[in-house]
């Protein structure tokens, strides 16, 4: 049997990671593209065949990304020089137009077969890459989630088939049309989580070839890829401090995977050398950051932190109460995945703000009743909704929900210290994303947000808000109180 070897390495969700930081009593340093350029290099430098791909958003995340709205990232991803990249729900933070700018900048491809320009029925990207690799001809194709399609519920102009169902077309489709005999490898490129990937996988026809799938934004840290169907599947967390490596053997005659070492690589320093280049270059960015953003807003208390979305949390409950106030709102749901810091002050400086609430989203306090209110609570606090691919929220003190796993349904709901009443009035307040989303996010419908009362906007930029509030406040503390509660 004759065979050919190559190497795949792989990462998603890198979020603008670009430092390195140090870790453990020995101050080790972990992570950054320093490190992880050094890594790359040193592959390519080993192995003769080498792909290094990257499953989706790239961007948002560091204070670095949001001050140059992903320029910088785009800049920085060219000297890392990826051979292949799709889209993330993250690189549409900025707007559309923005993206396609930030495409013209890339040297790299970027591929995405199921975003059309509606009325014209054209996608959006490039739908897939063929890429020549150890006398193989590898067909990459790209999905995304339907988040994406959430951050964009304001544009008219772009859909796409965003169902599990619609993607599995829409590779038969690339792959029916171009995968030839020539192609020898089919890889699709997802940013639609790793439980998705397996539903996914189990969609796709035997005869469209598919062998492996590369995905990403469920932040997923497997010891092993998982197989469905004959498809391999993996992904590699989230940042960067660790790398995904296929050291794949493939059958000359059948074209067929016949051996792979998959490995979760940490990068970690001593690993290999640092790409003093790159770090020079990404320091030049930082500087310039530095600068601006390393005045003092406050100081905490003590360190507040927001270790998972799906739980109340010390820094969104600060967050969620300040807004409350300044809307002078009942119920306020703060997304949970606006809050991008796990931890932060208790010095907190304009970068670690900016890079902890980096939306400039608008705040809207909406009318409602008290049976739409325990309808919304109802939906996104049940388990399906907090697996760490659906929409969390944090809330204000005066909210205190209970939830029961085991009756599935909302035990209790009470505001001020009183029980919730179905025909009683309550604010709401929403930042715009969410309002876009609230069918999806909260099963209730824009207009039914309408119907007890005009919805007014308490203000246009709800980071102005939050900025303003800590830096009127000094020694600032919060801490998880049970506001929100589940129950066996």
């Amino acid at each position: 049997m004759s065979t050919k070897k190559f190497t795949i390495l792989h990462s998603n969700d890198m979020h603008g990671d670009f430092l390195a930081e140090m870790q453990g009593a020995e101050g080790r340093l972990v992570g950054g593209l320093g490190l992880l350029s050094g890594y790359i290099n040193q592959v390519r430098r080993e192995q003769e065949n080498v792909i290094y791909c990257i499953s989706g958003d790239m961007v948002q995340g560091s204070i670095i990304d949001a001050e140059y709205k992903g320029v910088s990232t785009i800049e920085i991803m060219n000297y890392l020089a990826p051979d292949v990249v799709t889209l993330g729900n993250h690189e549409f933070d900025y707007g559309l137009p923005h993206l396609l700018f930030l495409e013209k900048m890339a040297n790299f491809p970027i591929v995405n077969a199921n975003l059309y320009i509606r009325k014209y029925n054209k996608r959006l990207m490039r739908p897939y890459m063929i890429l020549p690799k150890a006398g193989l001809d590898i067909l990459f194709i790209g999905v995304i989630t339907d988040k994406v399609i959430d951050a964009l519920q304001r544009d008219a102009t772009v859909g796409g088939f965003i169902s599990l169902e619609d993607a599995a077309a829409e590779v038969g489709k690339i792959t029916n049309a171009y995968k030839n005999d020539d192609i020898d490898l089919t890889i699709l490129l997802t940013h639609i989580g790793f439980d998705s990937d397996v539903e996914l996988a189990g969609m796709l026809r035997p005869e469209w070839g598919v062998d492996m799938i590369i995905g990403g934004h469920s932040h997923t840290i497997l010891e092993q890829p998982a197989r469905v169907n004959g498809i391999l599947i993996a992904q590699a967390g989230v940042g960067t401090d660790q790398i995904g490596r296929f050291d794949i053997v493939v059958d000359d005659d059948t074209n067929a995977i016949v051996d792979y070492r998959w490995q979760l690589v940490p990068i970690t320093e001593g690993l290999a050398e640092p790409d003093k280049d790159l770090q020079a270059y990404i320091d030049s960015f930082k500087a310039v950051v530095d600068r601006k953003y390393n005045t003092i807003v406050c100081k905490f208390a003590t360190q507040l932190t927001h270790p998972k979305r799906e739980a109340e949390s010390a820094l969104g409950n600060l967050f969620a109460d300040a807004l409350a106030e300044a809307g002078l709102i009942d119920v306020v749901l703060l997304g949970s995945g606006s809050v991008r810091l796990k931890e932060m002050g208790p010095l907190v400086t304009l970068g670690s703000f900016t890079a902890c609430l980096p939306y400039a989203d608008s705040l809207t306090r909406f009318t409602v009743t008290g049976a739409m209110l325990r309808r919304i609570f109802s939906h996104w606090m049940r388990a399906e909704n907090r697996t760490g691919e659906g929409e969390c929220y944090q809330v204000n003190a005066a909210v205190r929900a209970v939830y029961s796993e085991g009756k599935r349904a909302l035990e209790s709901l009470t505001v001020n210290g009183r029980p919730v009443q179905d025909d009683g009035l309550y604010t709401v307040g929403l930042q715009g994303y969410h309002y876009s989303n609230c069918a999806p996010y909260l099963a209730v419908t824009q207009e039914e947000l309408a119907q007890a009362g005009k919805p007014k906007v308490v203000s246009t930029n709800a980071q102005d808000v939050m900025l303003e509030y800590l830096r009127s406040n000094q020694n600032l503390s919060r801490k998880v109180e049970g506001r929100l509660v589940y129950v066996p």
